[in-house]
């Protein structure tokens, strides 16, 4: 079992905010896979499936970003996994708009999601970042963030989910840099 959770904020004021990448990414992958219904569980909403030949759990937490680290602990707990199985997929500010990578571990970066992820479970799970760029200006950040993404972009945000679900069974499989390499040449063409 593997826990993929999306970073979000809930409600349809925050649907298409750059915050809430995590949360769209989730859906698609819950769409293209055939996941089970979203429902409610572990202080968020979850979706079971497979990706490949891997058993995958989605959760949206509930908590709003600050408190995400409750929610994906609670399911952390309830299926007694460790933090290899755990994949977090969030907006990141230091990457170029639409860009993709992976990493395992690190800091949190300003971000109040893995913070709270950090502190209650740990630091060592994996990270599918998706670039949305910097506004400028550190005073410009958090209405950036939490600001939509504007028309131009849904082409391109519609394509980067697009790509990442087509790769999500290289991520299950935990061939990371594959996964990177092959989103990239999809985004290319």
């Amino acid at each position: 079992m593997q826990i993929w959770v999306g970073l979000g904020n809930p409600g349809a004021e925050h649907a298409l905010q750059r915050h809430n990448v995590g949360f769209m990414a989730v859906d698609a992958i819950a769409e293209a896979h055939r996941f089970d219904p979203w429902r409610r569980q572990f202080r968020g909403q979850i979706a079971l499936g497979r990706v490949g030949a891997a058993r995958v759990l989605l959760l949206k937490p509930a908590t709003y970003m600050n408190d995400s680290g409750l929610s994906v602990g609670e399911a952390m707990r309830f299926y007694k996994l460790e933090l290899t199985a755990l994949t977090a997929f969030h907006d990141e500010l230091d990457l170029a708009p639409f860009k993709v990578k992976t990493k395992v571990g690190g800091g949190a970066a300003g971000h109040n999601g893995l913070r709270s992820i950090d502190r209650l479970v740990g630091q060592d799970y994996r990270r599918v970042r998706f670039g949305i760029g910097h506004p400028g200006h550190k005073d410009r950040v958090t209405g950036y963030v939490l600001g939509n993404y504007a028309k131009a972009e849904m082409e391109p945000l519609t394509d980067m989910l697009g790509a990442v679900t087509a790769e999500a069974e290289r991520l299950a499989a935990g061939e990371d840099a594959r996964f990177m390499n092959e989103v990239a040449l999809r985004l290319q063409g």
